[in-house]
């Protein structure tokens, strides 16, 4: 199966081509971010439903992607939609406290193993500003580790190291866009993952000045190794500075606990995003009470104060949405069948490597996984350039010319409404595609 404008019916191939080329004038790189596609892929989404998705030229996909990972549940999930609709009928916003807000932050608190108190923010790049704010504003500190590849999100922060393509020695950190001020570069340390001993050297070299580190349990999709996550707890309490996973990936998505639960270790403040709120816009920093007490407004003029609020956090149409989702979440079986899905997927995929003689390899854990095109041991960002990138980027983007809905060259998102008929269809369509990038 392809997916080619030219298969698609006259009419409605018009029609899309018309959006993409008013996108085209509207739009730099004729996306809406990151999500760049040449031309001859780009499409315009129009219809969810379960697992699959439809562009205006009435082509259908199975979403690997599910809107960058928040749509766990897939498309249009009735729990979700009944949940928005009855609180569009009661309001949409108050920039006041709400029943949706205070119950979904009661539950969140309860779920999260570091759980004391929270504060909401809207997208998951707030969350970890918001995060690192409260750890400067608790430890009257300055500095950030943060590793190498580490993704947390569009601030300037943010963009330090997390796609560098000429690393720097370590702790240098890398600017990764134009418009980060050269001053930003000396807030943050930069370590590999998964290495603790270069950690810890630089740790303690600068233990005075780092208010937090800051990581992905699973980074994107490499898993921690034994231990790390481990010595990264200690090493942190040892110098009294903040622990901050970032769990906008893997919280409610590898467990109910998230990540902390999946890998048996707690951090000071965890931020979560994308899977607890069904698709629509929430975030939030979860953590220690005397950390999180920092943003209580009342402390303005009076003590260490922090600034965190917004327009629409915590608006009742998230917090509705994200109540109705995290209800479907904590029922019996939903995690297990998500590692099934999960590892089905995963070893199908390295059964085809095998079969096709292709040096490649499927990394991550539960529902999150990636392909890359290399037979040596993935521990951290400077093992991910000695992969064929290039090939990795081909391969995404022949699944998508197939019918599968992907970032090339990234993650591939499972939810619980893709089906065993779901995975096996990928799994060929990922041979046809592996195939094509190939030559």
């Amino acid at each position: 199966m392809t997916t080619r404008l030219s298969d698609a019916p006259p009419a409605t191939a018009l029609i899309q081509q018309q959006l993409l080329d008013a996108a085209e004038r509207s739009f730099p790189g004729a996306c809406l971010g990151m999500m760049w596609l040449p031309p001859d892929l780009r499409m315009v989404m129009v219809r969810g439903f379960g697992s699959k998705i439809f562009d205006a030229a009435g082509r259908e996909y199975i979403d690997c992607m599910l809107g960058s990972g928040p749509l766990i549940l897939g498309h249009g999930r009735p729990e979700v939609i009944e949940a928005v609709r009855r609180q569009l009928e009661c309001g949409s916003t108050f920039f006041a406290l709400c029943e949706p807000a205070i119950r979904l932050a009661e539950k969140i608190v309860a779920a999260a193993p570091c759980g004391e108190a929270i504060r909401f923010q809207t997208t998951g790049s707030e969350a970890t500003f918001a995060a690192l704010r409260l750890a400067r504003a608790f430890t009257a500190r300055e500095r950030v580790l943060k590793f190498e590849g580490g993704w947390h999100g569009g601030h300037d922060l943010g963009q330090l190291s997390s796609a560098p393509t000429n690393s720097p020695p370590f702790p240098m950190a890398d600017i990764d866009c134009d418009g980060v001020p050269e001053s930003a570069r000396g807030d943050v340390l930069v370590a590999p993952f998964n290495d603790l001993t270069t950690t810890r050297r630089i740790i303690e070299a600068h233990a005075r000045e780092i208010a937090a580190v800051i990581v992905e349990p699973m980074q994107r999709a490499i898993t921690p190794v034994p231990g790390f996550l481990d010595g990264l707890r200690e090493l942190t309490q040892q110098f009294g500075i903040v622990l901050v996973f970032d769990e906008i990936v893997t919280g409610f998505r590898l467990a109910w606990g998230g990540a902390q639960e999946r890998y048996g270790v707690v951090p000071d403040l965890a931020c979560y995003g994308k899977a607890m709120a069904g698709g629509h816009p929430l975030s939030a920093v979860v953590g220690r009470a005397d950390i999180l007490a920092a943003a209580d407004p009342r402390r303005k003029g009076q003590g260490r104060y922090c600034f965190l609020s917004g327009t629409l956090t915590g608006n009742p149409i998230s917090a509705a949405a994200g109540l109705a989702s995290l209800e479907v979440l904590e029922q019996p079986g939903v995690y297990e069948r998500l590692r099934e899905l999960g590892d089905t997927l995963r070893a199908g995929i390295n059964k085809i490597g095998r079969k096709l003689g292709e040096a490649v390899q499927s990394i991550g854990d539960g529902p999150v996984l990636q392909v890359i095109f290399t037979e040596e041991p993935i521990r951290n960002w400077r093992d991910c350039l000695k992969a064929d990138g290039k090939k990795a980027v081909r391969f995404g983007q022949e699944l998508i010319r197939r019918g599968v809905y992907c970032t090339p060259g990234g993650k591939i998102y499972l939810s619980i409404a893709h089906s065993d008929e779901d995975v096996q269809q990928i799994l060929g369509r990922i041979e046809v595609a592996m195939r094509a990038a190939h030559n």
